[in-house]
């Protein structure tokens, strides 16, 4: 550039008057090309930087503090707006957690749960000969149509889902009509007594174990991962949330200090306004997401864990309850069989342990002993049966096993169940009611936050503007 401000205005204005403004009647003056040349090259550099205005602007006071107060308006927004986002994310990944996910996992239990029921309920019925007792008839059908209702529920929320789960629940889907017209078969020919019958059964049962229980565990397991999801992740406090909105109250502190040292007044009321709301903002999201996560840890360890072990625990007993009725329809290997069992006993007394040791309300340890009760008892009858058995009274093995006696292993599994489903019942509320608490407990801090800094934003100007102006 050949020349800048000054010079130009030289140029162009003579005796103080403004040669850029004709007088009445005097024609209009005209720019040499230098001039126009010299216009064009200043506007030119203002438009090309827009920096040097910034600059020139940080250069006088009223500038700093227009800038600052811009700076901490932005700040203050965009970390509640973040607050916000990320409050609110936690609060409908809880709000998932109770309306979705732990009501699909639950129907995946249900349905590994009644399938193996069906199976037992079948061997049970088969044999007992001839036409089976009508309570072993219902509760296969009821397991059948539970199980096929719970494969209905289980198959929400697939479309986000990877492969393997969709092939399971397509599996399921196929072999379970296959599964009863086998059954089906089996108990036409049972009561016709055709020895075919032992074999429809066999592969009945081969079906059962091989292919719709695997496919119905794996889907367990993953409805079981992904409501482990969502406790994991928020499982620790929101670190970023409160680290900036520690920087926008530093930056407040910081300010105000300043103004106070620049304008020698000890206090500016919109910025303490600001600062106060700011620390409500900070304590109402500290307060709130740390008895979240407290709530969410409490439901992990005195909800989700246990109840995972004793659903672990009810499919043990049920595949324990399938093995053994279903040795005695084949008369299968007794040591097998005996192994098979008392591995299933001994993972059972495990889980029931370990749940009693985890929670510590009265009713539950209620449950613990009334399943050990049981379970000690089906061991018992399982024993005498697997004697009986051996020493070739099949009538009198089948008779423990499936008859109506009370020290029967029918009585005993039954009450084993039952003490289970009461155990997986009461850990299933524990979850939903802490994690209900722990959404609540963080429902509106996102919002709040929010608002607040809004707010916190408002006074800040309305603090800044008053000392700005005293500038003009």
């Amino acid at each position: 550039m050949t020349g800048d401000a000054a010079f130009l205005r030289s140029r162009l204005t003579r005796g103080g008057e403004d040669h850029l403004t004709p007088r009445r009647g005097d024609r209009a003056p005209r720019l040499t090309r230098d001039e126009r040349r010299e216009l064009l090259t200043l506007a030119r550099e203002q438009a090309r930087s827009p920096l040097a205005s910034v600059r020139r602007l940080a250069g006088t006071t009223p500038g700093r503090l227009l800038l600052i107060t811009a700076l901490l308006v932005l700040v203050t927004l965009v970390s509640g707006w973040y607050a916000s986002v990320s409050l609110d994310a936690r609060t409908a990944a809880l709000r998932q957690t109770i309306t979705d996910t732990e009501p699909i996992a639950e129907s995946s239990q249900i349905l590994y749960s009644n399938l193996s029921i069906a199976d037992a309920a079948a061997n049970a019925a088969f044999i007992s000969g001839g036409l089976e007792p009508a309570a072993l008839r219902d509760r296969y059908a009821n397991a059948i149509a539970t199980a096929s209702r719970a494969l209905i529920e289980a198959a929400g929320g697939t479309a986000a889902e990877n492969d393997a789960v969709r092939t399971d629940l397509g599996t399921l889907a196929e072999e379970l009509p296959v599964y009863t017209g086998l059954i089906e078969s089996a108990r036409t020919n049972n009561r016709l007594a055709n020895p075919v019958a032992s074999a429809y059964l066999g592969e009945a049962s081969n079906l059962m174990q091989t292919t719709i229980l695997p496919a119905a565990e794996r889907l367990y397991a993953a409805r079981t991962a992904a409501l482990a999801d969502p406790q994991n992740r928020f499982t620790d406090p929101p670190w970023l949330v409160y680290s900036t909105l520690a920087v926008v109250l530093i930056a407040l502190i910081a300010t105000h200090r300043y103004l106070s040292r620049r304008t020698r007044r000890r206090f500016n009321l919109g910025l303490v306004a600001a600062i106060v709301v700011t620390v409500i903002a900070i304590l109402w999201v500290l307060v709130g997401s740390l008895l979240s996560v407290s709530s969410v840890d409490t439901a992990e360890r005195r909800g989700a864990q246990p109840l995972q072990e004793l659903t672990s625990a009810r499919i043990l007993a049920q595949q324990a309850r399938s093995s053994e009725t279903l040795s005695l329809a084949r008369r299968g290997d007794q040591d097998a069989l005996q192994r098979q069992v008392g591995r299933a006993f001994a993972q059972i007394d495990t889980a029931l342990n370990d749940y009693r040791d985890r929670v510590g309300d009265d009713s539950d340890r209620t449950i613990v002993a009334r399943a050990q009760s049981a379970l000690g008892a089906w061991r018992d009858s399982h024993q005498a049966a697997i004697d009986m058995s051996s020493s070739g009274d099949i009538a009198g093995a089948t008779a423990m096993a499936v008859g109506a006696a009370p020290n029967g292993a029918a009585a005993a599994y039954t009450a084993l169940d039952e003490s289970l489903i009461d155990g997986i019942r009461s850990t299933r509320t524990t979850f939903r009611d802490d994690i209900n608490t722990a959404r609540v407990e963080i429902g509106y801090a996102g919002t709040g936050a929010l608002v607040l800094a809004v707010i916190a934003a408002v006074v800040t100007v309305l603090g800044m503007i008053p000392r700005i102006r005293e500038y003009r």
